[in-house]
């Protein structure tokens, strides 16, 4: 599909799939517009449906069947709440989790775009069966299973095993498309071919039949119902829930507004408007797709009224949507995998997190400010905008959820209770104004809508599953692993690009999630021979990961911004990648300079166990020059600071930037005295009379 976008103002060049955006010729305003109202939802959801595959639903509006799912999906979470305080065996939660996920699924997502989106298909009623067969038969049979088989399967397990894979890759081809299922169809045929004599001989293995593979990937916490769908069951659900309540409550509307009020009269404000309110939904709903449409449709048109170009507008929305996976508290979803993968409390990867995400926010805002500077672009009407005190005095109560959530963290309360103890601070929270008070009505529909928001999720970890089964049952993931570290030819530097080529493949084609897990279970491995933290290593290959999303040439948040904006698809990728430079720059710093992440950079071997803190000193050296050096590099990326800059003055301007960025006393001295040396000259050049300020 990617690869038949086209430019949307050509229409003799649309393909089938664009025919529905043909018919909103409000998507092909050019940068002249003079209208800022928001963009038709019919046509977001056009875009939506266009790149995202999860957004493609059935609207069932009235009968039975619209009662039935809403009852599964309230029950499906008044279930992950219950079983927070009252857990069950981990197989067997693990088990409803999945088997009621994808009952769900097959309710509510077409088997294809030409399916009804009006009525269930009566063989999705099978699937529907299907899926709670295998959850069933596990909690039947899972004395049996634990005590008398030792989890060693017999026929009927294995016919069970089956039925659920099958179901597993049908419902998350659905809801995430075609690769992710073929990629871990491809590792399912691995462990039965894995002895033959055609395989290369780094792949042979012993041979497995039918009761080694399923039964690991059905009847243990090494498959299906791995530490991926551990953490989607305890962790993950109940954020996807808490921004489901905070959502009810009009968190979204408090963000844009508090962002127009910050933002909005200054140089540039709504491109800055944009940047602020993306990047705190995104940290909520980790969704950047769906981020770059539902705000993008608020920000893109304002920011073309502004005189941004219509390409750049979509690129600062796309870029500021895929950052807030990477912004604390909550970090979207892949930061719970990680907590679950590494070992390490979730506060101390959020407290990691918060320097890079800052930096690479900074460099978006740097770059949209200088840019703004350079084509001297207006803020909006100040007149015409709310004010903070009246933002705050309406909706800014409901900012204390978010402040409860990081009070509980820092205090260790364990992650499932802060995010349950949150959403119930949330409901109290909105009671205390008429425009966020939650009824019995909301309370329902946030049930609801935390279930449906969660299955996209739930099937990339289940499927995900498939592949780290197959790799804990054979060899093949410490073949890949020594692949890489062979490749790297024992350079830090080359195992560093090459893992980060690996990282933004998957990418670029799977959802962050499966592309973080798979390239952790795989490629993170290979850092640790050159004495890299933990943390370190899987915070570098889920930066790259997440954003592969913004990468051409698949990029399909630019691609989304671009349908928004009206712009050039593959012109918005590049310029997402040029404002989102910051964040391909920062991990292989952070891998260089531990500090950048908290972490002690004289003592490498970070565990769970022991995490100790850099010294204050290292932490402010590695805030400041970084800080400087992401400013000094968005200003030459822009060519402008007070004033123009010439080609040479931008190129030795970056290289400063990157020494105060690269950790050591003396590349920080000398690209200090570089960055900050041009800065003074640029400022007394601003200042000089010229014949355009005469």
């Amino acid at each position: 599909m990617n690869s038949q976008v086209t430019d949307h103002n050509s229409a003799s060049t649309m393909s089938s799939e664009d025919a529905n955006l043909s018919k909103h010729p409000d998507l092909h305003v050019d940068t002249d517009v003079d209208d800022d109202d928001d963009v038709d939802p019919s046509v977001t959801q056009a875009i939506l449906e266009k790149y995202d595959r999860e957004s493609i639903t059935r609207h069932i509006t009235q009968g039975p069947v619209k009662y039935i799912i809403a009852a599964i999906c309230i029950f499906y979470s008044i279930f992950h709440l219950y079983i927070t305080f009252n857990p069950m065996p981990s197989l067997l939660q693990r088990s409803v989790h999945v088997g009621v996920g994808f009952a769900l699924i097959f309710l509510i997502f077409p088997a294809s775009k030409k399916s009804s989106r009006k009525k269930v298909a009566w063989y999705d009623w099978i699937w529907f069966l299907l899926s709670f067969s295998g959850m069933a038969y596990l909690i039947y049979e899972y004395q049996e299973i634990v005590t008398s088989r030792g989890g060693m399967a017999n026929s009927v397990d294995v016919i069970f095993s089956i039925i659920t894979v099958i179901c597993v890759l049908e419902g998350s081809r659905r809801i995430t498309g075609w690769i992710l299922p073929i990629l871990a169809s491809i590792f399912l045929l691995y462990p039965f071919i894995s002895h033959l004599d055609f395989m290369p001989n780094r792949l042979l293995t012993r041979p497995y039949d039918f009761g080694d593979i399923f039964g690991q990937l059905f009847l243990k916490t090494e498959g299906l119902y791995s530490v991926a769908i551990g953490a989607s069951v305890t962790f993950i659900f109940l954020f996807i829930l808490f921004g489901a309540f905070l959502a009810r409550s009009g968190m979204g509307q408090l963000f844009n507004d508090l962002a127009l009020a910050l933002a909005g009269d200054k140089k540039g404000g709504p491109a800055k408007v944009a940047v602020i309110s993306s990047g705190f939904m995104g940290s909520i709903n980790g969704s950047a797709l769906s981020n770059v449409v539902s705000t993008g449709a608020f920000t893109i048109p304002l920011m073309k009224k502004v005189g941004y170009h219509k390409d750049f507008a979509g690129a600062v929305e796309a870029s500021a949507s895929v950052g807030g996976q990477i912004l604390p508290p909550i970090m979207g979803a892949s930061a719970f995998i990680m907590a679950e993968t590494t070992g390490l409390p979730y506060s101390t990867i959020a407290l990691a997190a918060l320097l890079p995400a800052i930096l690479y926010y900074l460099g978006v805002i740097a770059q949209v400010h200088f840019r703004a500077g350079r084509r001297d672009l207006k803020g909006m009407a100040k007149e015409s905008l709310p004010q903070v005190k009246e933002v705050l005095k309406a909706r800014g109560h409901m900012l204390l959820p978010i402040v409860f959530l990081i009070y509980l963290l820092i205090q260790n309360v364990p992650v499932g209770y802060a995010a349950a103890y949150t959403i119930g601070f949330t409901v109290v929270i909105s009671m205390l104004r008429k425009e966020t008070r939650m009824g019995f009505k909301d309370i329902l529909g946030a049930l609801e809508d935390g279930a449906r928001q969660s299955l996209a999720v739930m099937a990339a970890c289940a499927v995900v599953g498939i592949i780290i089964g197959v790799v804990s049952l054979t060899s093949f993931g410490t073949v890949m692993t020594s692949s890489i570290v062979t490749l790297g030819a024992g350079s830090l530097l080359l195992t560093l690009i090459l893992t980060m080529l690996a990282s933004m493949v998957l990418g670029m084609g799977l959802p962050s999630i499966p592309a973080y897990i798979i390239t952790a279970t795989m490629a993170a491995p290979a850092l640790a021979g050159f004495d890299i933290p933990i943390l370190s290593a899987h915070m570098f290959v889920f930066y790259f990961g997440v954003f592969a999303n913004i990468t051409p040439p698949v990029c399909l948040a630019a691609f989304a911004g671009a349908g928004i904006s009206g712009g050039d698809p593959m012109t918005t990728g590049y310029l997402s990648l040029k404002l989102a430079l910051a964040g391909f720059i920062v991990p292989f710093m952070f891998i260089y300079n531990p500090a950048m992440l908290m972490i002690d950079p004289t003592d490498l071997a970070v565990t769970a166990k022991a995490f100790p803190l850099p010294p204050v000193i290292d932490i402010v050296i590695a805030v400041v020059t970084s800080v400087i050096g992401v400013i000094g590099l968005s200003a030459a990326l822009e060519g402008y600071f007070k004033s123009d800059m010439n080609v040479v003055t931008r190129l030795i301007l970056a290289l400063g930037a990157l020494l105060l960025i690269y950790p050591g006393l003396i590349t920080g001295v000398i690209g200090g005295v570089i960055v900050l040396g041009i800065a003074a000259f640029n400022i007394k050049g601003s200042k000089a009379p010229t014949a355009l300020s005469v």
